[in-house]
């Protein structure tokens, strides 16, 4: 791993945590791409890149709690006035009891799969036809929105199957954020609200796995060697691409339809599929 590389991916994961196109799929497929132009064998992450995932995420997470840190304050507040005083503000309460209940599903649905995901990661072919996937959903979920009129708020069913979306997103090719918000819309969420809500759902996840993993995984006799100046690098990247990527993703989608990450989606997960199949 170098600075270019750990410069590239950082871009990569801060464009595709938030847009719907699956981060771990471009995450796997910029990987491989680097070291087949390198002559590397596609057979295995290092610990070094391992970890520089981690740490790619872990900028996103920084983007996402800055971004969104007036509502994530309020909920915290609700939370507390709420559990221990008794007293409800139902809106933000109701928010953070949903991503309460929907950290503990997405956990149970994901951990099951854990080991099949990181398998695949070293199978681009598979997660390119996941990805055609992800952009048929996308594309389904937007043709069927249109046809409810009456738009839904978020209930207790709802947040139930976005959690349990982002569960299955584990595995790379499902993008995250493209499932939660599909599953959103295809219970008749307006896009503005499911992005929102997907957004705020995915920091007890992120954070989860960034402190989790490398405290029961990594060999810290073995960290303190890797590239610093590379990690540090493409985290801060990352955060800034991400943070950005949040503010005008917003924007986009209250305005416009997703259907172009769905076709982005297919387009991209049968060229990869091809590519590493070929290769």
């Amino acid at each position: 791993m170098d600075l270019i590389q750990a410069i590239i991916m950082g871009i990569v994961q801060g464009l595709s945590e938030f847009l719907p196109i699956s981060s771990s799929a471009h995450l796997v497929f910029t990987s491989n791409f680097y070291k087949v132009f390198k002559g590397i064998e596609i057979v295995e992450s290092s610990n070094q890149e391992v970890f520089l995932d981690i740490m790619l995420h872990l900028g996103t997470l920084i983007a996402v709690l800055i971004f969104f840190r007036k509502e994530i304050l309020e909920i915290l507040k609700a939370l507390y006035f709420g559990i221990l005083k008794k007293e409800h503000d139902e809106n933000n309460f109701k928010i953070g009891k949903y991503i309460i209940i929907g950290t503990v599903i997405t956990v149970l649905v994901a951990f099951p799969i854990k080991d099949f995901a990181e398998w695949l990661v070293f199978k681009p072919v598979i997660v390119g036809i996941l990805l055609i996937f992800t952009g048929l959903l996308l594309l389904f979920s937007e043709f069927y929105s249109k046809k409810i009129t009456d738009k839904k708020e978020l209930n207790l069913k709802s947040a139930l199957l976005i959690a349990f979306a982002q569960g299955i997103a584990a595995l790379p090719g499902f993008s995250r954020s493209g499932l939660t918000i599909a599953t959103g819309l295809l219970h008749g969420m307006d896009r503005v609200t499911a992005a929102r809500y997907s957004f705020l759902l995915s920091i007890p996840i992120i954070l989860g796995a960034s402190m989790c993993y490398p405290a029961l995984t990594l060999d810290y006799s073995e960290v303190i060697k890797y590239d610093w100046t590379a990690i540090v690098v493409g985290t801060v990247v990352s955060a800034i691409v991400g943070y950005l990527c949040i503010k005008y993703f917003i924007k986009f989608v209250s305005k416009f339809s997703l259907s172009v990450f769905g076709w982005y989606c297919l387009i991209t997960g049968i060229a990869t599929a091809i590519f590493f199949s070929v290769v």
